[in-house]
């Protein structure tokens, strides 16, 4: 059976700190979930780390990097990592795809309401099995469009511990992005390749097993 969906407010005592903390101004009043909300606090890992990561990446992306994408997933499959994502682009659908094939939590955020969303086939056993949420800031939406894509990033971004940034085209808005977290001293990470060469030059850190340990 699917979860039916339930409605997180400000003054409720689940709804996360951190995403006031981030968003000040621009914080959702209401969060509309489908799923297990204890996976709102699977924050910190069981040495107490903090480590739900999220995933971004720009639609087009080289093909070294979707190899660099497709091993951090498993990667992340392997060890358990808690993962929050949109899940929107090519390789971060690709990523969500090994990912469900784990047993570690999983958070999706659409950039639309849930209310009358078709839940997909590949969702429905995660969701049975109490490791995944589907997430959204958005009620009585249009159809996902740039706009609400961004205020969904700002979210994911503002819940999670650390971001990795697989790829951001020139000029485009996932760079721009990666300019507002580093702003906000999250840690924000890419993969080490000359087509990252530009986050990599704002300050954005070359990713490594290391920083999930």
């Amino acid at each position: 059976m699917t979860p039916q969906i339930q409605q997180i407010t400000q003054i409720d005592k689940n709804y996360p700190s951190s995403i006031k903390a981030y968003l000040d101004a621009e914080t959702p009043e209401t969060i509309w979930t489908r799923g297990n909300l204890d996976l709102l606090t699977c924050r910190q890992n069981d040495t107490g780390e903090a480590d739900l990561w999220a995933i971004f990446c720009s639609s087009k992306c080289p093909g070294e990097i979707i190899l660099k994408a497709h091993d951090l997933a498993q990667e992340f499959k392997n060890k358990g990592i808690p993962t929050i994502g949109g899940f929107h682009s090519p390789i971060e659908k690709e990523c969500l795809r090994v990912l469900l094939r784990g047993s570690q939590p999983i958070i999706i955020s659409p950039a639309r309401s849930i209310e009358n969303m078709r839940i997909k086939q590949e969702w429905k056993k995660p969701l049975a099995e109490d490791r995944l949420l589907i997430v959204s800031i958005f009620e009585n939406k249009p159809k996902q469009n740039a706009q609400l894509a961004s205020k969904r990033n700002a979210f994911v971004a503002a819940l999670a511990n650390k971001v990795l940034i697989a790829h951001a085209a020139e000029g485009s808005k996932t760079l721009e992005f990666a300019r507002t977290l580093l702003k906000w001293r999250k840690p924000v990470y890419t993969f080490d390749s000359s087509y990252n060469k530009a986050l990599l030059q704002f300050g954005v850190k070359p990713y490594s097993e290391e920083n999930n340990g």
